[in-house]
């Protein structure tokens, strides 16, 4: 065994004790026995960390999306219990009413007013003015219970959206203390980052009808190489071209676990030529102002983690200090930026 793997070999086992440890994650099923811990990912982390990573920001993102709608229909159920609240005040007036006149009158009211006729005619024409009363305070009634019935269902409705918005929560943060661990092995920390608050916005790509993100193949040829992308790695390659991000980009690679062999993934390089050293000077401005592009519209473009100059972005955790590289430009990422998508 190698110095280098040898020293490698306390993160491995660090790094299977956490995904051991994620309770919830959306991980894909056997991906850890798939891959070989000891064996460094071509652009400088170990394919289990980039699997924690990913399977993270995924359970984080479904689980931001089924809090969003949660707290829609939280929204929708408060504004109707309000209408329907309105309502029965609006009918307690004249159940007031039924139920003075029925105090009033008594059972035997009715007969007497009918026994009191003068003629057969006289007789039929009250007991049409009865039968009229009768259905009014009926239809009033019957108003009344349908609103309370349905004040009750939004009651018993939204109480269980609450506690879906409180398991949706609970969720996410085990979601990013999971990140936070995996990223904490490889001398992960809290950055400023890269944000420019002047960055483009980007067009929204597709999404479900309930905002979640549609599972997509690598269907389509890929641009910059032989290779094929999915619709979505295409959208996002294309709204960074619209906004003014054309340099040199390489997206399909083939081998790997990751999203580049998947079409979901593509380098942007720093120069405008290809990838070359340590991004210097306006290079390096242009490589800052892509991630944050590229982070500004993470929800527009279903992003899951861009990767820029020794440090990573993902939804979970924000921007953090990234390590476990080879140490040079192409596995620093100081040469080119990583956008990994859904």
């Amino acid at each position: 065994m190698t110095g280098s793997r040898r020293r490698r070999l306390p993160l491995v086992l660090a790094l299977l004790a956490t995904v051991g440890a994620l309770a919830g994650a959306a991980a894909r099923p056997g991906a850890a026995a798939a891959l070989n811990p000891a064996t460094l990912g071509e652009e400088g982390d170990t394919p289990l960390l980039r699997d924690v990573l990913e399977s993270t920001g995924r359970g984080y993102l479904a689980a931001r999306n089924a809090l969003a709608n949660a707290k829609a229909r939280q929204a929708r159920l408060a504004a109707e219990l309000v209408r329907v609240e309105h309502r029965i005040a609006e009918l307690r007036p004249q159940v007031e009413l039924v139920a003075r006149n029925a105090y009033q009158t008594g059972r035997i009211g009715p007969v007497l007013v009918l026994l009191h006729a003068g003629s057969a005619d006289d007789f039929l024409e009250r007991a049409r003015g009865l039968e009229a009363v009768a259905l009014r305070d009926n239809d009033t009634l019957r108003r009344l219970g349908q609103a309370r019935d349905r004040a009750a269902r939004a009651k018993l409705a939204l109480d269980a959206e609450v506690v879906e918005e409180r398991k949706q929560l609970t969720i996410m943060l085990r979601q990013k203390q999971a990140a936070e661990r995996a990223l904490t092995l490889v001398g992960g920390a809290s950055t400023g980052g890269f944000v420019v608050a002047s960055s483009p916005v980007a067009r929204s790509a597709p999404r479900n009808s309930d905002g979640s993100w549609p599972p997509q193949a690598c269907s389509l040829p890929d641009p910059t190489t032989p290779g094929c992308v999915s619709p979505r790695t295409l959208h996002a390659f294309d709204e960074a071209r619209r906004v003014g991000f054309t340099r040199f980009t390489s997206c399909y690679r083939s081998g790997g676990p990751y999203e580049h062999p998947k079409g979901r993934a593509c380098d942007f390089s720093a120069e405008s030529s290809g990838f070359g050293g340590n991004a210097k000077g306006p290079d390096r401005t242009y490589g800052n102002n892509l991630a944050a592009f590229f982070v500004r519209n993470a929800d527009r473009l279903g992003v899951l983690y861009v990767i820029w100059y020794r440090q990573i972005w993902m939804p979970t955790t924000g921007w953090s200090s990234y390590g476990g590289a080879h140490g040079d430009p192409s596995s620093d990422h100081t040469n080119h930026v990583h956008l990994s998508l859904l």
